[in-house]
């Protein structure tokens, strides 16, 4: 199933449109899914930046807990 798409312009450096194109080359896969799946990759790791849905237990994802430490997410 594919989801709708937005079109948007990037600005990448000469070495990584090089090698970006090369890996086209070598995995017929084309540029723009690897563009797509490196923004997965970094809305994953700062998730913990982004809101998110409250848990039952009334508090946020990533929230500190009452020590300050990071309560795990479930």
């Amino acid at each position: 199933m594919s989801r709708k798409k937005v079109s948007t312009t990037i600005y990448i450096t000469t070495e990584q449109a090089e090698h970006l194109k090369l890996l086209h080359e070598r995995t017929k896969v084309p540029i723009a899914v690897y563009v797509r799946e490196g923004i997965d990759m970094v809305l994953k790791h700062y998730d913990h930046v982004l809101p998110g849905q409250m848990s039952l237990d009334g508090s946020a994802p990533g929230a500190s807990g009452p020590s300050g430490t990071a309560i795990p997410k479930r």
